[in-house]
């Protein structure tokens, strides 16, 4: 058992003092991961780095949740990670009157594209689908994509071997790119400009 896992235990079990412990141990951790994200998004964003790890570490402890081990626990990261994100560019998106949805690539998707609000939305909607359809892959987009971790680190966070990972990465881009085309021509369609 990990010094991590031993704390996430002694969360579960009622112990406060044990979240003042933690802290310490996965705080540079999260920045790390907030800090990849971050990086990639549009100049002007209002979040920082800071505030997006605080934000999401307040979400993972104030949400009740028990925490299995160090794994569970950095996906459950980067899922609160991908929501403040996403909470964020829908909250952007909504001040926005009208403007066209222009084509995502996402052959060439990762970490390193700069990520516009729409982008984000657009992604998080086929994502939302794509866990429905395949939870494990849903999963590891979010730790490659929202989190920032490079494949080596969201097999590990998973516990699948890195070759599966590429695997399920190469499909589930292919899969995302086609179901995002798929919405924007949706949205594009005449009976969506009545509507």
């Amino acid at each position: 058992m990990t010094e991590i896992t031993r704390i996430l235990k002694a969360i579960d079990d009622g112990n406060p003092a044990a979240s003042q412990e933690l802290i310490p141990l996965v705080y540079d951790e999260l920045r790390t991961l907030a800090s990849r994200r971050m990086a990639h998004e549009q100049p002007g964003q209002t979040l920082q780095a800071t505030a997006l790890v605080h934000e999401a570490y307040l979400r993972l402890l104030g949400g009740g949740q028990k925490w299995e081990n160090r794994a569970h626990f950095f996906g459950a990261a980067a899922e609160a990670m991908r929501r403040i994100l996403i909470d964020n560019a829908r909250r952007k998106k909504s001040r926005k009157h009208g403007g066209e949805l222009v084509r995502v690539d996402l052959s060439s998707v990762d970490v390193a594209i700069r990520t516009d609000d729409e982008h984000l939305l657009l992604v998080n909607e086929a994502l939302e689908k794509l866990e429905a359809e395949d939870p494990e892959a849903a999963r590891l987009i979010k730790l490659r994509f929202f989190a920032g971790m490079s494949n080596e680190e969201a097999a590990e966070t998973l516990g699948i071997s890195v070759r599966s990972a590429t695997r399920s990465w190469t499909y589930a881009r292919a899969w995302l790119y086609r179901e995002i085309s798929r919405i924007q021509q949706l949205d594009r369609s005449p009976s969506a400009a009545g509507d």
